[in-house]
């Protein structure tokens, strides 16, 4: 059990060398107020006068202190080896192989690796200060000596001096491997401490926290620590041992720490009889050397799991760097080769690395085509834009000087073209938002696909540069072609469609049903014989079947024509009642809703253009008829045309733009890139990647040998 404190020593060993604190090894972090015994309390256990003093701050990097305890046979051989002159000796990290034989050096060197990182202004840095000290008269341990927790900053200190403080010291203690050691000194309330304030935060239930109270011989006269060590006051779980340290009058008089753990001794005798042997820097050294064989034995499963899982992640890491370039024709082919079809599979969706967080590659061309294109398309009203009055107005136009007796089919075909043009804004708009997904394809690539690139800056751009170009290229192709297939349903309007032709029988149908209505309300007095005499001579029966389907003009002849005889029929001029009815409809339903001015006086000259032109009226039966008309003929073929552009337009897409690139991708990489003048442009390496590799490469190797340390730990049976 006693050889698991070097082994986690070993460990720290192992990441030292590379400057990492990736692993959270067990250690006792020493937490207290300013001044309120923690350095003492350290160099107590090392025997030894190790750290600077004074007043105020004087600890302004954490201390990372390994206690290794030699034997004597060992201590005198590796001192004969090494030509060290002593039992007791210390290394610092940062001077590599140095021995330091004078403790006093040792201090000297602490002082000045201080403050060639915190500087002289009384501030702080959270860069540790790695010391090792071998000797044969203190216990294996590793301790963590930090800045005591201050308030107010003092002279030159940053005004978040407290702030700093407290984020370094949670830094330490949050390492659930850890054992915090609360010093707080006997003559202060110890319902005050900040050190047992500090650790609850991050141990609630206390089960790593040993609290250490110092200077019992500095309390007021009448009053004892009894209650506070027997935990009367505040319980603690791992204990609270009592110590006395040096006054500042005895290190000014270079009294020694053994004079002073005798003298300690014969204080607690005298003042705690009944406590003495539970009490003390002995006592303290025995309890935290058991407590961290106790806590690295508990650790040690989860820390080679740790291990485990970090050697892994470097592995996967050093591998995604590369091994330096040898052939470089070879590689430049490869990288080529991979990212092309990385990015062909994105679009097809066997990408290696799928996205998960959104829609990407060929997904979101598809959801680009179906949902965000399709649902636009259905948006748009086949009758937007267009009211009852162009209608009208489209109508007279096409009939020129002369009275229409039929809706003219041209004017069918100049509104159906307006409208279907509306159609060609949506599409080159999906031509757009695919082009900008495959642009998106190529850093998705970058990104998770092809890591390998990021090794290589310039040869990355330059595929992008070369993918960004052809698309560019493939985009007004795609935008020709869009534009083309509305051009080319505006080129004939094909009434004869199998579609549109049934909805015009639908419509003829229901037009004849209207007619067929209107003469089953005709009044009794008039013959229906003679209510469809054309205007001829001849008679129309009335189940005579309608105009072919498919004819746009006969379609709209139904109309007209029923409505022609249904007025020659009312208001011919043979008969009176008709003459009658036609009045009446002069008198209510043609009437202007805004009046016209009365008939200028006789005599004067008329000028017609100054006559005004009503802004609305009332429609006639036949107006409403004929535009209902040609409004239903319009919408049904708009219909129609919808539908194929709504087909037609992806599949342009998928055979200008993406098909063609994912064709000719690689075949553009090679002609582009794959040149021999550009080969050591374009693997030039970036300047900090060789960096990174080599120290992914020894946190790597100290991986493995912290495994093979924890393997020694199994085979040894100490785990």
């Amino acid at each position: 059990m006693e050889a698991l404190i070097p082994v986690i020593n070993k460990l720290q060993d192992v990441f030292n060398t590379v400057g990492a604190d990736v692993m959270q090894l067990p250690q006792i972090v020493v937490v207290g107020t300013q001044s309120s015994g923690k350095s003492s309390v350290l160099e107590s256990l090392v025997g030894r006068d190790i750290l600077p003093r004074g007043t105020g701050i004087v600890t302004r990097r954490p201390l990372i202190l390994q206690l290794v305890h030699i034997d004597t046979d060992d201590c005198r051989k590796t001192s004969e080896e090494n030509g060290i002159d002593g039992e007791e000796w210390g290394k610092f990290l940062h001077t590599k192989n140095k021995i330091y034989t004078d403790f006093e050096e040792i201090r000297q060197e602490i002082e000045a690796e201080t403050e060639r990182i915190s500087g002289n202004n009384k501030g702080i840095s959270d860069e540790p200060i790695h010391l090792k000290i071998f000797s044969p008269h203190v216990v294996n341990l590793t301790l963590v000596d930090l800045p005591g927790i201050t308030k107010v900053p003092v002279g030159d200190q940053p005004r978040d001096i407290e702030i700093q403080i407290r984020e370094l010291i949670l830094k330490y203690i949050s390492n659930p491997n850890s054992i915090i050691l609360a010093v707080t000194a006997a003559n202060t309330d110890m319902a005050t401490s900040e050190a047992l304030k500090v650790a609850r935060e991050v141990d609630t239930d206390g089960r790593r926290t040993l609290a250490v109270v110092t200077k019992l011989d500095l309390m007021d006269a009448g009053t004892d620590a009894m209650d506070i060590l027997m935990g009367r006051v505040i319980p603690v779980k791992l204990g609270i041992i009592g110590v006395v340290n040096r006054s500042q009058l005895d290190i000014n008089q270079k009294k020694l720490v053994g004079d002073a753990i005798r003298d300690e001794y014969a204080f607690l005798q005298r003042k705690y009889p009944s406590l003495a042997n539970r009490n003390g820097t002995k006592y303290l050294a025995r309890t935290l050397n058991r407590l961290l064989m106790h806590h690295i034995r508990d650790c040690l499963p989860e820390l080679k799991t740790r291990i485990n899982v970090l050697a892994a992640q470097y592995q996967s890491l050093l591998n995604s760097y590369g091994e330096p370039v040898d052939d470089k024709s070879a590689t430049l082919l490869q990288l080529i080769t991979k990212f092309a079809a990385e990015y062909c599979n994105t679009i097809e969706g066997t990408a290696k690395y799928i996205e998960t967080a959104e829609l990407c590659g060929g997904a979101r061309i598809c959801y680009i085509f179906h949902e965000t294109f399709g649902r636009t398309l259905e948006s748009v009203d086949p009758l937007g834009g267009l009211t009852t009055i162009d209608v009208l107005t489209a109508i007279r136009n096409a009939t020129g000087p002369r009275p229409a007796l039929f809706v003219p089919e041209v004017s069918f075909e100049l509104l159906v073209k307006r409208q279907v043009k509306r159609l060609e804004e949506p599409s080159l708009r999906c031509v757009e938002l695919v082009h900008e997904e495959m642009q998106r394809i190529i850093q998705h690539c970058s990104n998770y696909s092809t890591q390998e690139l990021l090794r290589f800056p310039k040869l990355h751009d330059a595929i992008v540069e070369v993918v960004t170009s052809l698309l560019r290229k493939r985009l007004p192709v795609t935008n020709e072609m869009v534009h083309n297939l509305v051009a080319i349903e505006l080129a004939y309007i094909n009434t004869k469609h199998p579609d549109f032709a049934d909805a015009c029988g639908v419509m003829n149908n229901n037009i004849e049903e209207q007619r067929r209505n209107r003469m089953r309300d005709l009044p009794c007095a008039v013959p229906r014989d003679k209510s469809l005499k054309g205007p001829g001579g001849h008679y129309l029966s009335p189940t005579e079947p309608p105009a072919p389907e498919g004819e746009v003009a006969k379609a709209a002849a139904g109309c007209s024509q029923s409505a022609s005889v249904s007025e020659q029929a009312d208001g011919g001029t043979g008969n009176w009642r008709g003459m009658l009815r036609k009045g009446e409809e002069g008198t209510a339903g043609d009437r202007p809703l805004n009046p016209t001015p009365a008939s200028p006086q006789r005599g004067h000259a008329v000028n017609l253009l100054d006559v005004p032109v009503p802004v609305s009226r009332k429609l006639s039966v036949r107006e409403q008829r004929d535009c209902e008309v040609i409004e239903r003929l319009i919408k049904s073929y708009f219909l129609i045309v919808r539908k194929n552009i709504q087909d037609s337009v992806p599949k342009a897409v998928m055979h200008f733009l993406v098909n063609h690139v994912k064709d000719c991708l690689q075949s553009e990489l090679v002609g582009q890139l794959y040149k021999t003048v550009l080969l050591d442009d374009l693997l030039t390496e970036s300047e900090d990647m060789a960096q990174r590799r080599n120290e992914a490469a020894d946190m790597l190797k100290a991986l493995q040998k912290a495994s093979q340390v924890i393997a020694e730990i199994r085979e040894t049976h100490l785990w």
